[in-house]
């Protein structure tokens, strides 16, 4: 008997599950997360309509805060996974094909999870009508109030929620079609889209480095915290000054309202691109943090 259990055991031990309830909990969270990033967008555009860009950039600036703040509860979830993995393969050392099902397995899901924030932000990017609405009314809650939590409230009520689902309308084709990217500098967009690119993939792939070698577990999932920085850097050296100037530019009638609509689309359509392209980048990622990792164990101060 004692033998069968063992057995058991260590057949389950070989055999990683993929889907959990912690997977599909971190994927609802990066779904929520990264499609807030790209609602948040909106915010520029109801700063022309309201002419009243300062207010606007701020609650933008308390959007994108909140969704970094809350990307952070993943970790409540995806940490299991990766810790569940890495155990294993250090007690299966020794069996080299054992060891390579629970990498991919862990691979296998933090893809699914960063496929989850791309599809939150497709969703929440068909929702960005409904979304400058909101900050419309954000803005005059707020310069009404003079308080943040209590326009939030006013928000939350139940007549304002009707109306801000009444707002919601899927723009035509002919209109999406009709948004002319060359009015906007083409450097904004290819940032955008390496920013997010790299973003989208900065703890995933950190998570995946600590399973390829369990020796530098710590410091690859430490380094998550680099590559978000280095993003958020990119991002705020030049993403946000240039799409700040557009919006400026806008509210003092050198640019119209339209430029302004298409710089909203192109933003959230090259963090699409971006999100979908790191795909393509994880697992390299996670080489480059393994072999940075192991590098920062063996160097002697």
């Amino acid at each position: 008997m004692k033998g069968s259990l063992g057995d058991y055991l260590l057949a389950s031990s070989l055999i990683p599950h993929l889907w959990s309830g912690k997977l599909i909990g971190a994927m609802l969270i990066t779904f929520i997360v990264q499609g807030v990033t790209i609602g948040a967008y909106a915010a520029r555009l109801a700063g022309v309509q309201t002419k009243r860009i300062a207010t606007s950039i701020s609650l933008f600036n308390l959007f994108v805060t909140t969704g970094r703040l809350a990307n952070l509860f993943v970790i409540f979830f995806m940490g299991p996974l990766s810790d569940q993995a890495a155990n294993a393969v250090a007690k299966l050392e020794g069996n080299p094909v054992a060891v390579a099902a629970w990498q991919h397995t862990l691979e296998t899901q933090l893809r699914l999870i960063v496929f989850a924030g791309s599809l939150g932000m497709i969703v929440f990017a068909l929702f960005l009508p409904m979304f400058t609405y909101l900050f419309r009314r954000g803005v005059h809650s707020f310069e009404a109030r003079g308080s943040v939590p209590h326009s939030l409230v006013r928000l939350l009520s139940p007549r304002v929620m009707v109306n801000v689902l009444r707002a919601q309308r899927l723009p035509p084709l002919t209109t999406l079609l009709g948004f002319d990217w060359r009015v906007l500098p083409k450097r904004l967009l290819i940032f955008n889209t390496v920013v997010m690119c790299v973003y989208a993939i900065g703890v995933q792939s950190s998570y995946l480095a600590s399973v390829l070698d369990v020796e530098v577990r710590g410091t690859a999932i430490g380094l998550s915290g680099v590559v978000n920085g280095i993003g958020t850097i990119a991002f705020t050296l030049f993403v946000d000054p240039t799409s700040a100037i557009i919006t400026d530019q806008a509210i003092h009638g050198k640019r119209s309202v339209e430029e302004v609509r298409s710089m909203v689309f192109y933003l959230s359509l090259t963090a699409i691109i971006g999100s979908l392209l790191s795909q393509a980048i994880l697992y390299p990622a996670a080489v480059i943090i393994e072999v940075v990792a192991r590098f920062a164990l063996h160097v002697h101060l």
